[in-house]
């Protein structure tokens, strides 16, 4: 608290004298704001906080203004930036969701850096764990969730909506089912989920930006329940899309299924994607080595890595209690990638389309469960099987 010029104590019921001023208020601008002590300032925290939120709106919304030029929001924010695509950032975002304080938050939820210093301490392990029969029903119980959500954001794709639309849809449905949303705050990414847009690959940031005809989008779902994660993957149209993109996406969700199918031999991951590799047209290729499924339960990300790509030097063999992610990328030209200034979005560096599909598979004595496969009762007539 900064020492300013004496003044009467702003708490309910108190008339003290107030040297002391709120500093994030003198940060942002606000007037007053004067207390006599810490423990009236603390006191007073539950009412005083609104005025912080009130004031980062209003300056979201100039911020706003100030970015519209002729009606449209300016979409360049990283001026200079050679894009490699079409597809350009909204900005600026909206404020970051609150979570409210009854839900069970993962360690790196209030993390300055988003870090999770769980999965830190595992980093560079190659051990798998098998997971307890408790640890499969938490699992069981966090996919159908995200599922859930996944089934909520379906519903929202179309011509006009944007991705930040979807985005709170996504968190408020996540709340409603008590699940943290886990993308939120994981290494300072600002969203509920991922909205990758044609060119983009992988981890898109939901913004301004209205969907329109032609647009495939990936809608990327990922709860935590009860400690544990849960993720639940697929591409859309749009609108009506061309015959070009209607390949891709299809080729993809085929790829997925070869997936499902070769997990159940549980042969090691270096010859499941041979297969896969094999299987798919000559017109499409993989990502390339940037990113891959990985195991998941009480962590987010950690072993095995499943690499998207033949020729790998992935090892080991799939057992009873594992529980990991499929999730193919496919793209319309070369595999190579790169990442916007945001330091999430990652596109194809040609600019040519890509599409995606992941599922969170568990081994079991009998084969592979697919946990966030569709629920029976959710079938929207716009989706194909998966």
């Amino acid at each position: 608290m900064a020492a300013v010029e004496a003044r009467v104590c702003e708490t309910a019921g108190c008339s003290s004298e107030a040297k002391l001023q709120c500093p994030t208020c003198i940060k942002l601008g606000i007037h007053g704001s004067y207390f006599c002590s810490q423990e009236c300032f603390k006191g007073s925290w539950a009412t005083h906080k609104l005025l912080h939120k009130k004031a980062k709106d209003e300056k979201a919304k100039r911020e706003v203004s100030a970015l519209t030029v002729d009606g449209d929001v300016n979409t360049d924010p990283w001026s200079g930036y050679r894009y490699t695509g079409k597809l350009r950032p909204h900005y600026p975002l909206m404020p970051t969701r609150p979570v409210p304080s009854y839900i069970q938050r993962p360690d790196y939820a209030d993390h300055p850096l988003g870090m999770s210093e769980s999965e830190q301490t595992l980093k560079g392990t190659s051990q798998i764990k098998i997971l307890s029969s408790e640890d499969i029903e938490g699992m069981r119980v966090v996919c159908r969730l995200a599922r859930e959500v996944l089934d909520v954001a379906a519903m929202m794709v179309k011509p006009g909506v944007t991705t930040e639309e979807i985005d709170h849809a996504v968190h408020l449905a996540c709340i409603a089912r008590n699940c943290y949303p886990s993308p939120l705050n994981y290494y300072n990414f600002p969203k509920s989920c991922c909205t990758s847009v044609n060119e983009v690959i992988c981890h898109g940031i939901p913004d301004r930006r209205p969907l329109q005809e032609e647009d495939i989008v990936n809608v990327d779902i990922m709860c935590i329940f009860n400690g544990y994660h849960g993720i639940s993957m697929r591409h859309f149209n749009a609108g009506e899309v061309d015959e070009g993109a209607k390949r891709l996406v299809q080729t993809t969700h085929e790829c997925l299924t070869v997936l499902h199918r070769c997990s159940k031999t549980w042969c090691p991951s270096i010859e499941s994607w041979e297969i896969l590799y094999r299987s798919t047209p000559s017109q499409w290729i993989f990502s390339g080595s940037s990113y891959c499924g990985h195991g998941i339960h009480k962590l987010f990300h950690t072993a095995p890595n499943v690499p998207h790509y033949a020729k790998n030097k992935a090892v080991g063999v799939m057992k009873p209690g594992h529980a990991f992610t499929i999730e193919p990328m496919i793209c319309e030209g070369g595999w190579q990638d790169e990442t916007w200034p945001d330091g999430w979005t990652a596109v194809t560096r040609d600019g040519k389309r890509s599409a995606q599909f992941e599922h969170t598979l568990l081994v079991t004595d009998t084969g592979c469960d697919v946990l966030t496969r569709r629920l029976d009762s959710i079938r929207p007539h716009f989706m194909t099987q998966c």
